[in-house]
């Protein structure tokens, strides 16, 4: 539905290692990076680009990534928790949303609600 989500980070460094080791179960690699903002993705198709706030960047956006399997949104989970996330709500069933929504919820490093998903 999107072809690309771009967020403002205000440490890009700490932006990088927490969405490399949450995406990374995603199947999403680093694709590129320079001082001023970062792209990850499928290999060769970056579609989530990290930019480099000059000023205090706004918060509350929310993303969800989808998983291709409920292992892969509790290994998001885990290692964005050692990369730096904030959680948000651990792996498991949301009922509530429908029968098989898995997922699971972390904040950034610059308080964005990132979600991963897997609805089988």
């Amino acid at each position: 539905m999107y072809d690309h989500i771009g967020l403002r980070v205000k440490d890009l460094a700490a932006s990088v290692r927490f969405y490399e080791a949450a995406l990374a179960g995603l199947g999403h690699v680093l694709c590129s990076r320079d001082t001023n903002g970062a792209g990850l993705g499928p290999k060769d198709a970056p579609a989530l680009w990290l930019h480099l706030a000059k000023a205090s960047p706004a918060t509350g956006t929310h993303v969800a990534f989808q998983a291709p399997n409920r292992r892969a949104v509790d290994q998001f989970h885990a290692e964005g928790l050692k990369a730096g996330g904030k959680d948000n709500g651990a792996p498991g069933l949301r009922a509530d949303y429908s029968p098989t929504y898995y997922a699971a919820f972390l904040i950034d490093p610059d308080g964005n609600n990132v979600e991963a998903v897997c609805l089988k």
